[in-house]
């Protein structure tokens, strides 16, 4: 008997825009995933099951194998480097911005700034890339809080409408990189189960074209 195929996501807005793609195909979970508390859920089609896991979970599951594919964000793959992983196609979905962003009279010349961040690679890249150093400060949530409580100079965060950043006095300063979700896969599943895959992924690759162009 053939081993399921498993697919790695996490609750969420991931989650609502990629059961779509997998609905044409099939694929629907047996239970609600977001009220659900089983973490590994039974589809419609037998060969395949999903699991639940955290978004920044969601590339390490399936670059050890503990799933096939998955479903990341490319700001979770930027920040840990998607080792291990083929990232075969750009679902389109749960789009965003990742920006610098901070008071609009902050005094950012000359002085070595602190930069509150849960995505702490990215950043030192970004700041590396331009001649700054930069004090880093992991959080993990509230980033605007920051800045208005002189925790840091700046933040580096996702921005979907900027709404929250204007309602705390903040605006983005610096554009980093377009965020959206992409399909990933293990590299050696991709050799095993080839013939299972290949057509799975061209199809999802197809469906996300076609409401990208709706």
């Amino acid at each position: 008997m053939t081993e399921k195929l498993t697919v790695a996501l996490s609750k969420g807005r991931i989650l609502e825009q990629t059961l779509p793609l997998l609905s044409p195909l099939g694929i629907e979970p047996l239970e609600d995933p977001e009220e659900s508390r089983n973490l590994v859920l039974p589809t419609t089609d037998p060969s395949v099951r999903l699991i639940i896991v955290r978004a920044t979970d969601v590339p390490t599951y399936v670059a050890y194998g503990g799933a096939d594919l998955g479903v990341a964000g490319k700001d979770v793959l930027m920040e840990q480097g998607g080792h291990g992983l083929y990232e075969p196609v750009d679902l389109g979905i749960a789009r965003c911005r990742l920006m610098v962003a901070g008071r609009p009279d902050a005094a950012l010349d000359g002085q070595r700034l602190r930069v509150a961040t849960k995505f702490v690679n990215i950043t030192r890249r970004h700041f590396a890339e331009k001649g700054r150093q930069v004090d880093l400060i992991k959080l993990y949530g509230s980033m605007e809080l920051a800045p208005l409580v002189g925790l840091s100079d700046l933040i580096v965060d996702l921005v979907d409408t900027g709404h929250t950043l204007r309602a705390n006095g903040l605006e983005p300063l610096e554009h980093i990189a377009d965020i959206s979700s992409r399909l990933v896969v293990n590299k050696a599943s991709m050799k095993l189960r080839h013939r299972e895959l290949k057509p799975l992924i061209s199809r999802i690759a197809e469906i996300a074209n076609d409401r990208a162009h709706r």
